[in-house]
């Protein structure tokens, strides 16, 4: 018997990941969006991370408008991170209707319930069905 995790996990919508942007292709871009030299571009990128470690080191987070905050962390064995919480901005930005070029996979199961997937997954595999347990 399977879980009904399986069902999602196979049949979810997702986006088909591109090739991940290196750091040369976007310093080339945002070279061209703003006629910044790409050394500067890509000078104030790396100074951007070092100054975000030298404020995070000190215990404090730094927010940028328009990108998100970050917060320093520690874990229980003393280890220190770096966490990130993306702006809104940046949600409301992919959310703009007509503006997504990528694809999505399983687009047509977009709004489906978790019944529903579980009931594709058993159509579709009956040797391996998955029921919902009760409490």
């Amino acid at each position: 018997m399977s879980k009904p995790i399986k069902a999602v996990n196979a049949y979810r919508p997702r986006i088909a990941q591109g090739n991940t942007v290196q750091k040369a292709e976007f310093i080339r871009f945002v070279s061209r969006a703003t006629t910044l030299l790409e050394g500067t571009v890509g000078n104030v990128l790396t100074e951007t991370r070092d100054q975000i470690i030298a404020f995070c080191r000190m215990g404090r987070a730094v927010k940028l408008d328009g990108l998100g905050i970050f917060t320093p962390g520690v874990d229980i064995d003393g280890l220190l991170s770096i966490n990130f919480r993306p702006d809104p901005a940046l949600g409301s930005g992919m959310n703009i209707p007509g503006t997504f070029t990528g694809t999505i996979l399983n687009r047509e199961h977009i709004g489906m319930t978790l019944a529903q997937f579980v009931q594709m997954w058993n159509d579709r595999h009956p040797e391996e069905p998955i029921t919902f347990l009760e409490n």
